[in-house]
């Protein structure tokens, strides 16, 4: 019989499509690379997403996030994710978090259980937070490094974070891991030397000095490999994503 996730089915298998349709994944960040990845959990079946995120949609998110739209500018961006993925498949479960992930409030974001968590966040203090919590309690996580300021889409993959170059959030990342007794955690990163952006008028959010140049291919390719790291895992029956060698 026809349905939504036919070609999904016929890539994977029933059984697979069955185990994305029983999973819950959490994304934390739905920008450039959070917000793509969530689009693709939930346009493969995926049956139940936690969408996390306390900014807003601004126009100058137009030119790379999948939720932002001229119809929804102002919009929180959980809320205006759930409004598209909705549209996209009726039956998932959503929950939209307009809030930022932080140390002081985690415990806000584990009173269920979920089986995986996809860590597209920008701040470093939150993204090691919830890297670190992730491991604490067994649930598998990936995590996005960076992808501002690059234009080579083909040089993005998925690895461990010991085996990363290139890529000064990976550097900072890996360091404070080590320090945490963590050396094995799966990334999307890019070797591929950041170029110098040219200053803009966009004020950077709090926490971050500076905001980074992007267009959509770099960060959407980034998106949709984490979610087919994710994917891969879970409609297999999987704990964590293997990462490439």
């Amino acid at each position: 019989m026809e349905h939504q996730f036919i070609r999904t089915e016929m890539l994977l298998g029933s059984q697979a499509l069955a185990r994305l349709q029983a999973s819950h994944v959490a994304v934390f960040g739905l920008g450039g690379v959070g917000g793509w990845c969530a689009e693709a959990l939930c346009r493969s079946g995926v049956g139940e997403l936690t969408l996390v995120d306390q900014d807003t949609i601004s126009l100058s998110n137009l030119n790379r996030q999948d939720a932002a739209l001229h119809s929804t500018l102002g919009m929180e961006k959980a809320q205006a994710t759930v409004l598209r993925l909705r549209d996209i498949n009726p039956h998932c479960i959503l929950h939209p978090m307009a809030a930022r992930y932080e140390a002081e409030h985690r415990d806000e974001f584990f009173q269920v259980r979920y089986d995986y968590l996809v860590d597209a966040i920008d701040l470093v203090s939150c993204k090691l937070d919830l890297i670190e919590t992730a491991h604490r309690l067994g649930i598998p996580c990936i995590s996005a490094l960076g992808t501002g300021n690059k234009v080579d889409a083909q040089q993005l993959r998925i690895s461990d974070i010991s085996r990363t170059e290139g890529c000064p959030l990976a550097r900072v990342v890996r360091r404070e891991l080590r320090k945490r007794n963590i050396v094995r955690h799966p990334v999307v990163f890019s070797p591929e030397l950041p170029r110098s952006a040219q200053d803009g008028d966009e004020a950077p959010p709090p926490g971050r000095r500076s905001i980074p140049a992007s267009a959509m291919w770099v960060p959407a390719a980034a998106g949709l490999l984490l979610a087919q790291a994710v994917i891969l895992v879970l409609s297999e029956g999987g704990t964590a994503a293997e990462p490439a060698r």
